[in-house]
């Protein structure tokens, strides 16, 4: 059996299992044997032997299967958070389960290849454990900002990581943060670190009542009718705005609107002066930063910034991205800024 990719999955090949001997190929190579076969009366085939190939590039590159954003659910949080390795891994195999998983699959395989989100989030969750070991007194927040605030999204030609479902470049809605570095992670400089008091603020920004975070939680907690919640304000590695110019939310005049986004940074390293950059791929969002550097004296010492973004009217449903990072010469604290006007 010949296996055609269809345009959703262009050139991407997954080494599932089969029940047939089976060949896979991608799209252009699919379109050209079915374009051979129906211009000849006696199509004919060979199964040749193959050779291994290393350093395929462009690698990695974001899977056609891989989860995208933007979050539907709560556009102001960024999704995902990053990508890491996922596609044909291969590994050991439960021989109480056949290689396609079916139940009519009797075979017995002590190992197999497998790709989905399912295999990355294994690779992420021992990245994790990784780096808890290293640093056990970090929370899980810590752990997650020091993995999102190093990861990568270019080459090292400075190309932006490759969507292999377009063949163009791929944006923080395919990569979020960007692919995982296990080495970077272990010495981020500066971390995002969030508390049980932050999530239940976020629940508060969200109109819970208390019953549903009582619901939610297992926690008694009831929100302040006298203070402004802000989902925006969630400590997050990365930064998503829902921008509604139409209504000039945030003291806009309906022409523009203007956000202002807090985010509190903690030293996890040696003493440093952070000096902000920022970039952006759209000139309708102008953006500044208050302060502009952080200067760090004491390990777990925490100091606070503004970002103050001014966005111009655009149609509903546009998207652009940008990114701020934090470095001290040695360290590059980065975070992805997703735009969506709504």
């Amino acid at each position: 059996m010949i296996l055609t990719n269809t345009e959703t999955y262009g050139e991407e090949l997954v080494a599932d299992a089969y029940f047939l001997p089976t060949a896979a190929v991608g799209q252009k190579a699919g379109d050209a044997i079915k374009s051979y076969i129906a211009s000849d009366s006696n199509p004919t085939a060979t199964i040749s032997l193959g050779e291994t190939e290393v350093g395929v590039q462009p690698s990695p590159v974001v899977a056609a299967f891989s989860s995208r954003g933007p979050n539907s659910v709560t556009p102001e949080v960024l999704k995902p958070d990053l990508i890491a390795p996922g596609m044909n891994i291969l590994a050991g195999w439960t021989g109480a389960v056949g290689p396609t998983g079916l139940p009519e699959d009797k075979r017995s395989v002590v190992f197999n290849i497998i790709s989905g989100t399912s295999m990355s989030c294994p690779h992420v969750s021992g990245l994790a454990a990784l780096v808890k070991a290293a640093h056990p007194d970090w929370s899980p927040a810590a752990i997650k900002s020091a993995l999102m605030t190093t990861a990568y999204s270019n080459y090292k030609t400075g190309e932006t990581i490759e969507d292999v479902s377009t063949g163009s470049a791929a944006t923080p809605f395919d990569y979020g943060a960007g692919h995982v570095d296990p080495v970077a992670a272990l010495d981020p400089g500066l971390v995002y670190d969030l508390a049980v008091e932050d999530y239940l603020s976020f629940l508060c920004a969200l109109n819970y009542s208390a019953s549903k975070i009582k619901q939610t939680t297992t926690k008694d907690f009831t929100c302040d009718s006298s203070k402004k919640y802000s989902l925006g304000n969630l400590n997050y590695p990365s930064f998503s705005l829902a921008l509604d110019t139409s209504s000039g939310q945030g003291g806009g005049t309906g022409a523009s609107t203007t956000l202002k986004y807090t985010r509190t940074l903690t030293n996890v390293g040696a003493p440093a002066t952070y000096k902000v950059s920022m970039s952006s791929l759209t000139r309708s969002v102008k953006m500044s930063v208050e302060p502009e550097s952080l200067s760090f004296s004491d390990a777990y010492e925490k100091k606070t910034y503004t970002v103050t973004f001014v966005a111009s009217s655009l149609p509903s449903g546009t998207a652009s991205f940008g990114r701020l990072e934090w470095s001290d010469g040695k360290h590059i604290v980065g975070s992805p800024i997703a735009y969506t006007w709504i």
